[in-house]
């Protein structure tokens, strides 16, 4: 639990901070238009040139022995680079807040959030369910957000502890490497199968999706690209290789930022019964951490280094954060609230004590009274 006062918060309060910042959201919905529709497709031009120029420099780095040696090296690491920055932009910028439906309202099929089908092994439909739904809901609730450690991590005192999480440093390591596996298999609860609540063909039939877009996604990477290469294909799936794990890393940094800070707190089940509009902005606050930092460190993060932000209004286009996070500190500094912000650095690690700390047994927390700091007169 975190250990930031915050001012109490009577009903009146919560009413009013749930009314300012829905206030703050009807102001900035009302003015979207030419704009914002010209930046997210500008983020879609550079998605698609940055990736273009990426391959294009690993192929000269494939056939680089046949007239340069020496430059295989470099042109196969500005390759991969060029090509990972590409991925880390579709995933975040474009596919995350395309996804949340935050550009529907342009009217472009390509631009729909029901639709659009990310370059990911998780299915677009699976990350919907998980993500949209389930975590934007039940934004670190115990029992009902499962991104609270993903099913393999201990971050919080209030999770039970299993000699199995002592080896979660290890885990945490590779779970970075191949994050997006994690993503693309999340839904399917693995676990089920273990404790008997379901079959392996029932599991293996829930999985069709997943595996079609796994074999997709590994035919277009491993085998489709490094064919055109010829001979020197080992050189492209290398390079595609390093590219997926440089997008990895990066999304799996900037989400364990954004929710598994030294403040961020966790939630009983009890505190979403009957809960207010109040109470459900005051209960994101709690669970998100924001990163500071310029425009390119926003836009290569989708604007999730506005993570409040995004909880508080996830189908908002995200280039409208920067300026609407000035008035939402505003109106938490009002009501005596902690707006957790800080660099990449500081962050990430307290995320690493995290893990590192609750890896090993602890004992248990008392029961938690549902956003304890915020009383109901």
């Amino acid at each position: 639990m975190s250990s930031v006062n915050n001012r109490p918060l009577t009903a009146a309060d919560l009413d009013a901070f749930g009314a300012e910042l829905d206030a703050l959201r009807a102001r900035h919905v009302a003015t979207l238009g030419d704009a914002d529709a010209r930046y997210i497709r500008k983020i879609e031009a550079a998605v698609r040139w940055i990736g273009v120029a990426g391959r294009v420099v690993l192929y000269a780095a494939a056939f680089s022995p046949l007239y340069a040696a020496s430059l295989l090296w470099p042109l196969g690491i500005a390759g991969a680079v060029l090509l990972g920055l590409s991925k880390i932009l579709e995933n975040m910028e474009l596919a995350h807040n395309v996804m949340h439906g935050q550009y529907d309202w342009m009217g472009d099929p390509s631009l729909q959030g029901k639709t659009y089908e990310w370059d990911i092994a998780g299915t677009s439909e699976s990350w919907r369910k998980t993500h949209n739904f389930s975590h934007h809901t039940y934004t670190n609730v115990r029992g009902m957000d499962d991104d609270i450690g993903y099913g393999l991590l201990r971050i919080f005192p209030e999770q039970r502890w299993h000699p199995f999480f002592l080896m979660q440093p290890v885990i945490a390591v590779i779970f970075a490497l191949y994050f997006q596996w994690g993503i693309a298999i999340q839904d399917l609860r693995i676990g089920r199968l273990f404790l008997g609540r379901i079959t392996l063909r029932e599991l293996w039939q829930q999985s069709q999706p997943v595996r079609r877009k796994v074999t997709k996604q590994l035919l277009k990477d491993y085998v489709l690209f490094p064919a055109l290469a010829g001979p020197f294909f080992l050189t492209v799936i290398l390079g595609n290789l390093v590219a997926n794990g440089i997008r990895n890393v990066w999304t799996y940094v900037v989400i364990f930022c954004g929710h598994f800070t030294a403040d961020a707190e966790t939630f009983p089940k009890e505190c979403v019964e009957n809960e207010s509009r109040g109470h459900w902005y005051l209960r994101q606050l709690r669970g998100s951490s924001n990163l500071t930092g310029g425009k390119w460190m926003h836009i290569m993060t989708g604007n999730l280094s506005h993570q409040i932000e995004h909880h508080f209004y996830p189908d908002v286009p995200a280039n409208r954060y920067a300026a609407m996070a000035v008035e939402v500190r505003q109106i938490c500094a009002r009501y005596g609230q902690h707006y957790n912000t800080g660099s990449m650095a500081r962050q990430f690690g307290q995320v690493v004590w995290r893990i590192l700390r609750h890896s090993l047994p602890s004992k248990p927390k008392g029961k938690q009274a549902p956003l304890v700091s915020a009383p109901v007169a």
